[in-house]
């Protein structure tokens, strides 16, 4: 079976609304077959990420950064994961209180040395997720947890 791992971090309300959208696509019913696997961004390992298929990984942004757990996270896993995990597909959210550009291109930059696939359009939001915003983020995760179903 498949297994999707969702990594993320998630220190507001903003940021768990947003996950837990991403949550609910990635286990809708209607997609069959998938495991769905979720990690506090501190805690997921390189040995989560080689028994995976797919990612979605979800951040703040911090001082016009993604936030130091996930940059934490993507410095234990990328040697080991480098050359196995290449190709595989991913999606992402950023929340942020005014701007996400900075957390976007670090994203964009370590997944591009991975080698992985985004396979969504990505999820921004500035300031407290409205209605289409997390509706957003439930295509995200349907959208990659379908991908992997497939």
């Amino acid at each position: 079976m498949p297994t999707l791992l969702i990594v993320h971090h998630t220190p507001s309300p903003n940021c768990q609304a947003m996950f837990e959208a991403v949550v609910s696509g990635a286990t809708a019913p209607e997609i069959e077959g998938v495991r769905v696997v979720r990690r506090p961004a501190l805690s997921a390992t390189a040995a989560d990420v080689l028994d995976a298929d797919g990612f979605l990984l979800g951040t703040p942004a911090n001082l016009g950064y993604m936030s130091g757990a996930l940059k934490h996270f993507f410095d234990q896993i990328y040697y080991p994961c480098l050359d196995t995990t290449q190709g595989r597909p991913f999606g992402y959210y950023v929340h942020g209180g005014n701007d996400v550009t900075g957390a976007v291109r670090g994203i964009e930059s370590v997944t591009t040395g991975l080698g992985w696939r985004r396979a969504a359009e990505e999820v921004t939001v500035t300031g407290e997720p409205d209605k289409a915003a997390l509706e957003r983020c439930w295509e995200l995760g349907a959208t990659i947890a379908a991908g992997l179903a497939d």
